[in-house]
């Protein structure tokens, strides 16, 4: 398995996005042609963690490009505008995304399928551009857009196959699940959704993250890695991408 970094900066230009724009690309083992993964990170940027998500699915069998949204300036000055596009839902980051995925589908590694995948602050990215070309979606503890049902059902219209996964524990989510699964019952679009009781926020990272002072806090509010259910969650994934994606 190959690991390197791409610069996007080219593609990004030209579409009126970052000027830097860079990714972590995890290349599988094998021949290919793989089917392409657009990864978008937590709201901690591209770290060890998403590096290593990144890595799994390439030993799958999955050519994914961990995108770094804070391509232009780190978390610190580029998570304020970050979070401020999604709930626009447009500006920079959905470009970012959008030049990521065409680079996945015309890379000659690619099988010309894509998906998207993102977690946290990322999952919430990952549900909004569903709809905008990719093949499969997988959306972890991602934020729901919309205050009002309607609301979201709007933001999903048209969307790609998505499978969901939510922590039953989660603080910041209560019934975020329940409400998707209305959502794309309602639009008659291919999912599945799971909230998994004992899971928190974050459950499938293998790691605890952020500044260590604020990770006892964390735990109380229900963030962290979940062994017993993050094997699931990720056999979950890779069947919905093996679904829609491989060849």
């Amino acid at each position: 398995m190959g690991m390197t970094y791409v610069d996007l900066s080219a593609q990004s230009i030209a579409a009126g996005g970052s000027p830097s724009l860079r990714g972590y690309l995890a290349v599988p083992d094998g021949q290919g042609p793989f089917p392409g993964v657009v990864m978008i990170h937590e709201v901690f940027g591209l770290d060890d963690q998403t590096r290593r998500h990144a890595d799994r699915l390439a030993r799958a069998g999955y050519l994914t490009l961990a995108l770094d949204l804070y391509s232009d300036g780190g978390a610190r000055r580029c998570l304020v505008g970050t979070m401020r596009a999604m709930a626009a839902r447009s500006g920079r980051p959905f470009t970012d995304i959008a030049t990521a995925r065409t680079w996945l589908a015309q890379s000659e590694l690619g099988n010309g399928r894509t998906g998207v995948i993102g977690f946290c602050m990322g999952g919430g990215f990952a549900l909004l551009v569903a709809r905008d070309g990719f093949d499969a979606a997988s959306v972890n503890y991602g934020r729901l857009p919309g205050k009002q049902q309607e609301e979201l059902v709007e933001a999903l219209r048209g969307a790609c196959p998505i499978v969901a996964n939510y922590g039953g524990a989660d603080k910041s989510l209560k019934g975020a699940a329940a409400r998707l699964e209305s959502a794309l019952d309602q639009l008659g679009i291919e999912h599945s959704v799971k909230e998994f009781p004992t899971a928190g926020h974050a459950f499938l990272n293998d790691e605890e993250q952020g500044p260590a002072l604020l990770r006892p806090l964390m735990r109380v509010m229900g963030v962290g890695p979940d062994p017993a259910s993050s094997p699931e969650a990720w056999q979950r994934i890779e069947d919905h991408f093996a679904r829609y994606l491989k060849e």
